[in-house]
Order: structure tokens, then sequence, then C-alpha cells
């Protein structure tokens, strides 16, 4: 952070969790401590979940976010260790991050828009499969997609959600986004596609009366959704620190060996 120790002003945050909370007591007992509206960064104490909440809590203060693993999942997480807390702040290396933003259009005309730090998900509400048309840059790429739904993720959420559906891992400085299809059923053999990072995409709901389908971005949920437009947002950016030793890159490249 090209920081000394003692010029830090931290505040410490903690999701709901018993070890999260026991921590929080842990850390605010050993080192002095302000409010997030005033701190020059921000220790985050759970899994993955609190980390991406934190970073959208406090999006518009532009301040680092230091994650600390107290929670389930841990990837976007440095390891919980009390002591030495200041120093490995100031050593810490920043990664800096633009989220999608999210236009989704309902059923009565309504716009809701939302940023997306991991990915943008198209899912079907009931039995029916979603019908989806999609264009990028203004070209119709796909005439109907028939499947559970579909979504857009960064590479941070290259790991997520994407992954579990059988999408690309992504390093961070490869300059693309995956597109990533959930159980697709025409066109069967369609395994998604890779996109500039720069791209937007456009998404129209076919049949939406017949097949609802919601968008996610991240924690907002718009239901009954007609179109769904997904861009990287410039105009945004996100900051979090890591341990040299553990940092995202090597863990997104790790991610790629793993059996």
């Amino acid at each position: 952070m090209n920081q000394s120790p003692s010029e830090l002003t931290v505040a410490f945050v903690a999701s709901e969790a018993p070890n999260a909370q026991a921590a929080l007591t842990e850390l605010r007992g050993l080192y002095p401590f302000v409010a997030p509206e005033e701190a020059r960064v921000i220790v985050a104490l759970g899994g993955d979940g609190f980390m991406l909440e934190t970073l959208h809590r406090y999006l518009k203060r532009n301040v680092p976010i230091y994650g600390m693993h107290r929670g389930t999942v841990g990837f976007l997480m440095n390891l919980y260790r009390p002591e030495g807390l200041m120093e490995r702040l100031a050593l810490a290396q920043p990664v800096r991050l633009h989220p999608l933003e999210m236009l989704a259009i309902d059923e009565r005309g309504k716009k809701h828009r939302a940023l997306a730090i991991n990915e943008v998900s198209l899912l079907r509400e009931t039995r029916q499969a979603a019908k989806i048309r999609i264009t990028v840059d203004k070209i119709e790429r796909l005439d109907a997609l028939t499947s559970d739904g579909i979504m857009l993720a960064t590479p941070v959420g290259s790991t997520a959600y994407n992954l579990s559906a059988h999408g690309p891992i992504i390093p961070l400085g490869a300059g693309v986004l995956a597109l990533t299809p959930i159980s697709a059923f025409r066109p069967r053999r369609w395994r998604g596609a890779l996109l500039p990072h720069q791209a937007t995409v456009h998404f129209d709901i076919l049949e939406a009366q017949k097949r609802p389908v919601s968008a996610v971005a991240d924690y907002t949920e718009v239901r009954d959704v007609v179109s769904v437009t997904v861009h990287e947002s410039r105009r945004v950016a996100l900051t979090m620190l890591f341990d040299p030793e553990h940092n995202l890159e090597e863990r997104v490249l790790k991610e790629q060996f793993q059996a």
C-alpha cells in the first residue's frame, strides 16, 4: 500500500458467523480502529460472500478492502492471523476491479440497475426452460438459447458460479468475460464464449409470459424481466488487498490445476 503501519487508519467489520465475531473482538482488542466511514483500509472478517457484501456496501468510498478468512469459502480472503496485521496491510498488494453493470427491464417496463462483482445471471423461474436471444455489441449471436439460464462472469467471478456451470477460469489480466450457459438444451453443444471485457451483451427473453426469467447481479434480483443489458462499468473501481504470498492472480492460476 506504500504506507507505513503507523499511517494506517483501520476499520474492522465482520459477518454474523461466531468465529468472525470472535475475530472482530480479538482484533479490536489488539489494534486501534475507527468507523468504516473514516478508515483508509477496511478489514473484512468472514467468507467470500461477506467480502462481496463489504465491497458493495462501501463502493462509493473507494476504500481498499482487506479480507481475512473467517467463513466457509475464502477464495477472496487472506489467511486469518491476528499478529502483525498493520505490517501485513502496509505490504499488501492492491487488485483493482471493475464490476459489471446490469440494466434489467421487467414486464411492467420498469428499469432496474445494479452492479455485479462476480456475475450477472439470468435464471428460469418455473419448470419451463428459459428461451433467450443473445446479442453482443448489437450483433445477434444466438437467436434462441433454451436452457436453465445464462451468466456473464468477471475474472473474479469465473471461479464461483461460473465454474460450477462448467465455465472457464479466467486470469485477472486476460481482459475477457465468460458468457456461460446453465444446462443448455438447445443448442445442446454450445458451451459459451469468451468476450472482450469492453463488450456489451444484450439478452431478450423470448416467450416471457410462458417462460419467466429473473436477473441476478450478485445480491440484486429482478423478477420477470423482458430484457437485460450488461457491460463492464469503467466508472466504478474496487480495490482489494492481498498478502504478497497469497495474491489473487496466483490463486486464480492455481485453481486451474485443481483435480
